[in-house]
């Protein structure tokens, strides 16, 4: 199986629109005669359009250059990731490894024909003066009928997608294609083909009160099978993304938990944290062996005794497997899809109770309130353990603050304080995981040394986060950041 990354740009024009000449942008010396191509695709989704909904396409096409199954993860308009995987003469279904990869977005369901699109292609490349292909230019006129309604479609549009330029180049044959008459198109080709079904798949708009509530929550749940794949191969990004996603849902229905029925949400909240629980200790150790690494290397050479940097590599990478085959198998479990379903449901159904257009700041008025109260008692006390707490707090206060203000100064001012809170318990770990690594040394009759010196250096971070904490705490409690929580 392949997997590339794809950034391309879509556009549409009124009847007698052409393309005209991009030469001159961002690079491109000339281009190629165009050639003819003839795609059929058809496109598969659950019966409830949960695919296409969660920003997914699954296809198997015929013709073009990579003719076979194909599944995109992402919006139009931004970097999407393919997936292809080579097609059989007599496939009757998707093959397993890309089925493990939408089984968050289809909940686990089953996927049938859902679409075709039928494209009659005309593609130049865009050269540069050493022929260098910058881009490719499709124009495209498709054919598409949704396979369950019948409804058939017919339209026109322009594809720009990179080869080896860069967003510089598709900003500069945007302003061209623009100043033709050309204009955005913000979705993909299945999305139009569907077009009908999926309109019909739109929850009723939620209260106006709760209405950010919702969307924040539902914005979570995206991102979160919007990662899916990413994090099944181990990606760290993928995994990060999806971890906090899961912070957000959990402190969401805990913060706002009168909307649902409490009993449901608290389920769902526990089963959050069991997933929260898989993920942690992938990223967890991406994090800490990249951190002592980085630490090691910016010791003097003659400060690094002994096979430090091997012992190193050698405990995360079988950490990393350990954890890695744990996630795997979570994500691969019905336990996963039952818990996405419920979300769903607590996602787009209806609210347990209707609330009043102050309930949602008071609310966060009062996570705001905790985290100052538990802040000022670990600062008065210094225990770590304390420290921690408050950063978990401070958390939940600033997804709160997220929902009702996401652009809000107090929320850059929270994310301040928890670097701070953050760095003092990354020390506090790091150094239990050098104590732990300099006993093992020990014990193979190694030297010790730099295990010491690193545990050092790790003290000193916690020593200086003192003064910068109740510095970050001052900024984040000034009233003009504040006011809005009162008003």
């Amino acid at each position: 199986m392949a997997t590339v990354v794809e950034r391309e740009r879509k556009y549409s024009g009124d009847e007698g629109f052409r393309l005209p000449d991009l030469t001159g942008c961002g690079g491109v010396a000339t281009t190629s005669d165009a050639t003819a191509l003839e795609l059929d695709a058809v496109y598969w989704d659950t019966d409830d359009l949960r695919l296409a909904r969660s920003g997914y396409a699954l296809r198997r096409r015929t013709g073009g250059h990579d003719a076979g199954w194909h599944l995109k993860v992402g919006a139009v308009g931004g970097a999407r990731t393919e997936h292809q995987f080579p097609a059989g003469p007599g496939d009757a279904a998707p093959p397993p490894e890309l089925v493990a990869l939408f089984r968050g977005a289809s909940r686990g369901r089953p996927v049938a024909p859902a679409a075709r699109v039928v494209t009659h292609r005309r593609e130049r490349r865009l050269l540069d003066a050493a022929g260098r292909p910058l881009a490719e230019v499709a124009e495209d006129d498709v054919q598409a009928e949704d396979l369950v309604s019948g409804e058939r479609q017919a339209w026109h549009e322009l594809e720009v997608e990179l080869v080896e330029g860069d967003e510089a180049l598709l900003d500069a044959v945007d302003e061209r294609l623009r100043a033709a008459g050309a204009r955005t198109v913000p979705v993909s080709k299945s999305h139009r083909a569907l077009g009908g079904r999926l309109a019909a798949t739109r929850p009723a708009p939620a209260d106006p009160a709760a209405a950010p509530v919702v969307d924040y929550l539902t914005a979570q749940r995206d991102t979160l099978i919007g990662h899916h794949a990413g994090a099944l191969g181990g990606d760290e990004d993928a995994v990060h993304d999806m971890r906090v996603a899961v912070r957000r849902l959990r402190s969401t229905l805990r913060t706002f938990r009168g909307l649902w029925d409490r009993a449901e949400s608290e389920a769902v909240r526990a089963e959050l944290r069991w997933l929260g629980g898989q993920l942690g200790p992938v990223r967890d150790v991406q994090v800490m062996a990249a951190r002592l690494a980085d630490a090691v290397h910016a010791e003097p050479d003659e400060l690094v005794l002994g096979p430090v940097p091997a012992r190193f590599a050698e405990r995360f990478a079988a950490d990393l497997a350990t954890a890695l085959d744990g996630l795997r198998a979570a994500l691969g479990s019905e336990r996963y899809t039952d818990l996405l379903r419920r979300l769903d449901a607590l996602v787009e159904g209806p609210a347990a109770r209707a609330v009043r257009p102050r309930w949602v700041t008071r609310r966060v008025r009062r996570a705001v309130t905790r985290f100052d109260e538990r802040l000022d008692r670990a600062l008065a006390g210094g225990d770590d353990t304390a420290l921690h707490e408050a950063r978990k707090a401070g958390k939940r206060a600033r997804y709160a603050v997220e929902v009702r203000r996401p652009g809000a100064k107090l929320v850059d001012r929270f994310k301040d304080l928890q670097d701070v809170l953050g760095a003092h318990q990354d020390s506090v770990v790091t150094r239990e995981v050098l104590r732990e690594q300099a006993l093992r040394a020990y014990a193979d009759g190694e030297n010790t040394f730099t295990y010491g010196l690193l545990h050092a250096r790790q003290a000193a971070v916690a020593d200086r986060a003192g003064p910068a904490l109740a510095r970050a705490r001052d900024r984040a409690r000034r009233r003009k950041v504040r006011r809005w929580l009162t008003g």
